[in-house]
């Protein structure tokens, strides 16, 4: 086997900057196979608060890593790695490109510089660790993370329960912070990523950003956002800890069915649902840039620039 990296391509971006329609653009003018990196598309029955890509765009190229898994299920980075190291061989064998689009960065990071051997998830630690969270609130737990990780805490947000849990799980199991276990050293594995093949839309108006967030969840909501979680609910073995009910849409709307109850949501009730809805994803969407712009080899296109699809095709014809 050869020890080049495989030429793979990527595409990576904050929440609702178009990676979607740039990868299906791509795919209109050379042959590649689209690997999702996206921590909330691997589930299936959560279709509209991901904005999963339609029926026909599916159909438009061959698309991996969507609806592989149940919300009751967690996926790790681990995994991810696992599957998009095995499909970008596969692809290749076909001769054609694997094009990694999403923005999950940690499964970026995972991919690109390999991953430690950190502690599995520990039930009781975890249940105690939420346990102190309801008493003290996130915020405070934050606080507590910064204490014994001060690297991961000034990543993270301090309502981002998920990533300050696992944060203080992993150090109270192995008595070392997170991120002394995120440097790569251990499993360092040959980056697949091809040299300048890192594209990462970003917009040079953080407002044409807010906007289309603003847009794509007013989407959201008038295609049946609230009636999807309704169901997710309905299942009866989900709740609001998971992690894929923890992302972002599913997280706000959850908690507002949690107070409607069996009722229909009132106009405040949605307008409040929307409000938090739009905050949230747009505090995804800025740690997504601030992961982004510690990634020096990330080539930069404008994505709120008229010419931005030309420019990434431009630059992926450079490549192929």
């Amino acid at each position: 086997m050869s020890a080049e990296p495989l030429r793979c391509i990527a595409i990576a971006g904050p929440t609702a900057s178009g990676k979607s329609a740039a990868a299906l653009a791509i795919a209109r003018r050379w042959p590649v196979e689209i690997i999702s990196v996206d921590s909330a598309l691997v589930y299936r029955g959560m279709d509209i608060g991901t904005a999963k890509p339609t029926p026909a765009e599916l159909a438009a190229a061959p698309h991996h890593l969507i609806d592989i898994t149940d919300p009751l299920q967690a996926y790790s980075a681990a995994e991810f790695v696992r599957d998009a190291q095995r499909l970008i061989g596969e692809i290749a064998a076909r001769g054609r490109t694997p094009l990694l689009v999403g923005g999950t960065m940690l499964y970026f990071k995972a991919l690109m510089q390999g991953l430690d051997d950190m502690p599995r998830a520990d039930t009781a630690v975890r249940e105690r660790l939420e346990a102190r969270a309801k008493a003290l609130g996130w915020p405070a737990m934050h606080a507590e993370l910064a204490k014994v990780d001060p690297v991961t805490a000034a990543r993270l947000a301090p309502a981002d329960s998920q990533r300050i849990q696992r944060a203080l799980e992993v150090f109270e199991v192995s008595g070392r912070p997170i991120s002394s276990f995120q440097t790569g050293n251990q499993r360092a594995a040959s980056n697949p990523i091809a040299d300048g093949a890192f594209f990462s839309l970003e917009p040079a108006d953080r407002a044409w950003l807010h906007e289309r967030i603003a847009q794509r969840f007013d989407a959201m909501l008038a295609q049946g956002l609230v009636d999807e979680v309704r169901s997710l609910r309905a299942r009866g073995d989900l709740n609001p800890d998971l992690p894929s009910m923890r992302c972002v849409g599913y997280r706000q709307a959850w908690e507002a069915l949690d107070t409607a109850g069996d009722a229909p949501l009132t106009s405040a009730q949605l307008a409040e649902l929307r409000d938090r809805g739009i905050f949230a994803t747009r505090q995804l969407a800025k740690r997504q840039i601030t992961w982004l712009r510690s990634m020096p080899q990330r080539r930069v296109i404008a994505c709120d620039a008229p010419d931005a699809e030309d420019r990434l095709c431009e630059g992926v014809d450079r490549l192929l």
